[in-house]
């Protein structure tokens, strides 16, 4: 595994309380640059900017991930399936299915504070 960041405390209320951060005040929800997004705490690559959609929910979506980098665990409740990063468990956020947003019908509803980004060039 990468070497872990340093979170600060709202990192850590979200990402190892698995906590959430209020809808429409994270960093990417309207991002729209091409590149690649990270786990904040570990480095390792999650999602990729060509799965990233507008869902209206206040958090960035994702309709699919990196193969292999995002783990799923059925919640306490049952009602619901948290994501995590699959090299360090880090709290990303919840999986939706069936709910009609794009073609993979899949939303990965995701805080933007358990997250990095690294722009990708575009070439000319």
């Amino acid at each position: 595994m990468k070497k872990l960041t340093k979170l600060t405390e709202e990192e850590k209320y979200v990402i190892l309380h698995k906590g959430t951060e209020a809808p429409y005040t994270g960093k990417f929800n309207d991002h729209k640059e091409v590149g690649i997004y990270s786990c904040k705490q570990c480095g390792e690559e999650l999602y990729r900017s060509e799965d990233k959609f507008s869902s209206g929910c206040g958090w960035p979506s994702f309709d699919d991930e990196i193969p292999g980098k995002v783990k799923r665990i059925p919640d306490a409740d049952g009602r619901r399936t948290e994501i995590v990063c699959h090299a360090c468990g880090g709290h990303l956020g919840h999986v939706f299915l069936g709910e009609g947003f794009t073609p993979k019908n899949t939303r990965h509803c995701v805080n933007s504070i358990s997250l990095e980004f690294t722009e990708i060039s575009k070439k000319s």
